[in-house]
């Protein structure tokens, strides 16, 4: 099937769902997320039984760690608990294939109750290690751009096997910053992007937002990087060639997305993401949404699993549907940029999405 084909397919299915982004560690949780609607029905029940579940997260950036406490906060809130009746195994590849691979292999070696995999090259590692090993046990993914292109799963809405999880992508995400960017900033007329392109999620999103772009005439210029350390070069590259940065939620570029900031700070560029959290560290806008709920929504997933019995191929997989634009003030002022009434009128909820 062709790269098109798949993202149609992806956007229809989505908007079917939504009708019916190593070391051992233990990770904190920053607090409750508001309960989705497809709450586990034992949902605080005290559990008696003990669990063991393994977490590869594929690079420490605040947007995956929010997914990882998002996810052990729904799971405390069922009464699953960290150090009493629950046994984390947090492996972190550091951004490093090699790391994820052997991790992938250590917890296939394992024995699990649950795998949490979270990013889309660690789901990839996990899948296909539980596989060779002929392991079945359930494997959830978080913060996964597009779970059929990465070949995560076959189908959205009835995944099969033993894997499902919660995307953290919608496409219209993507099309509505592309059009506050068309709209607002006339002058726009080149968007620069960081991307590496080893990152399949990256390429995908990015694919999306040039389709975009392309209905507004604006041209998509890439600045290419394989590792954290070429980022701030490929925006300085950038600097003179393009009137905007933008980036998606590519790891490699995400863990190094200071530099990107300090570059548009510096040369006054209007710095666009796709994470609420790079929002809040300095980039001036996203459409999107906390990755703390992403995560709980798939910790809800991972009670319905543990206690509740649940299998993963009869869990489809989901998404975010509550998105807003967000917008960063002290960014604006950093970044050259005046900040109308229109801008703000496009945000739903200002109270938390403009931040002062």
């Amino acid at each position: 099937m062709k790269k098109r084909n798949i993202l149609a397919g992806l956007s229809l299915c989505f908007m079917l769902v939504a009708a019916g982004c190593g070391n051992n560690n233990t990770a904190g949780n920053s607090g409750n997320a508001a309960n989705s609607g497809n709450s586990p029905t034992n949902a605080g029940a005290a559990d008696s039984k003990t669990y063991k579940i393994a977490i590869s997260q594929y690079v420490e950036h605040p947007s995956l760690d929010a997914t990882r406490e998002g996810i052990l906060a729904a799971l405390k809130d069922a009464g699953i608990v960290e150090g009493e009746n629950l046994k984390v195994d947090l492996e972190n590849a550091q951004a490093d294939q090699a790391n994820n691979l052997s991790i992938a292999q250590k917890i296939a070696a394992d024995s699990n109750d649950l795998v949490l995999a979270i990013a889309t090259p660690s789901a990839q590692s996990i899948v296909q290690a539980l596989s060779k090993a002929s392991k079945d046990t359930p494997i959830l993914f978080a913060a996964v751009t597009d779970p059929l292109d990465a070949k995560i799963v076959t189908d959205l809405e009835h995944p099969g096997g033993n894997v499902s999880g919660v995307s953290d992508t919608n496409p219209e995400a993507i099309n509505r910053l592309m059009q506050f960017i068309a709209t607002q900033f006339p002058n726009v007329k080149k968007l620069g992007i960081v991307i590496n392109e080893g990152e399949p999620n990256a390429v995908i999103m990015a694919e999306i937002a040039k389709k975009e772009l392309d209905k507004h005439g604006i041209e998509l210029v890439k600045a290419a990087i394989t590792n954290t350390s070429e980022v701030k070069q490929a925006a300085e590259s950038l600097v003179g060639r393009v009137d905007a940065f933008y980036i998606t939620l590519d790891n490699t570029v995400v863990s190094a997305v200071d530099t990107i900031i300090q570059t548009a700070n510096d040369k006054k560029i209007p710095f666009f993401s796709s994470d609420r959290d790079t929002v809040e560290k300095g980039a001036f806008a996203t459409v999107g949404f906390k990755y703390f709920d992403h995560g709980y929504q798939v910790g809800q997933m991972a009670v319905d699993i543990l206690k509740n019995g649940k299998k993963p191929a009869d869990m489809k997989v989901t998404m975010q549907e509550k998105l807003d634009l967000i917008l960063n003030l002290k960014s604006a002022a950093a970044q050259g940029i005046e900040v109308t009434d229109a801008m703000k009128a496009e945000v739903a909820d200002q109270a938390n999405n403009i931040i002062q």
